[in-house]
């Protein structure tokens, strides 16, 4: 019996982590990144090499809404190919 306590207890502790933690109503930290200016550098000084980095593209399309019964995206989609048609059988 005291097995499955514990067993019980590791079950629920694990399901607890998975659904806290903000959820699909709140937007992750990251979205109120705000962009800086270019490095600045001193005269005389050499400016960095910056051809490896990352350039972020202007997002210009809105959200899409969301309806409420929508559930959260947190894993992709189960992907299930359609069934194939039942073959017609020939008179």
């Amino acid at each position: 019996m005291r097995h499955w306590l514990i067993v019980l207890l590791a079950a629920a502790s694990l399901a607890a982590c998975k659904t806290s933690g903000g959820g699909c109503g709140k937007p992750p930290e990251y979205t109120n990144s705000e962009s800086v200016p270019p490095l600045q550098v001193p005269p005389g000084m050499d400016a960095p090499n910056t051809r490896g980095a990352l350039r972020v593209p202007e997002l210009d399309t809105p959200e899409r809404p969301r309806s409420p019964n929508e559930p959260c995206l947190d894993q992709p989609p189960k992907y299930v190919p359609p069934p194939k048609p039942a073959p017609t059988p020939q008179a």
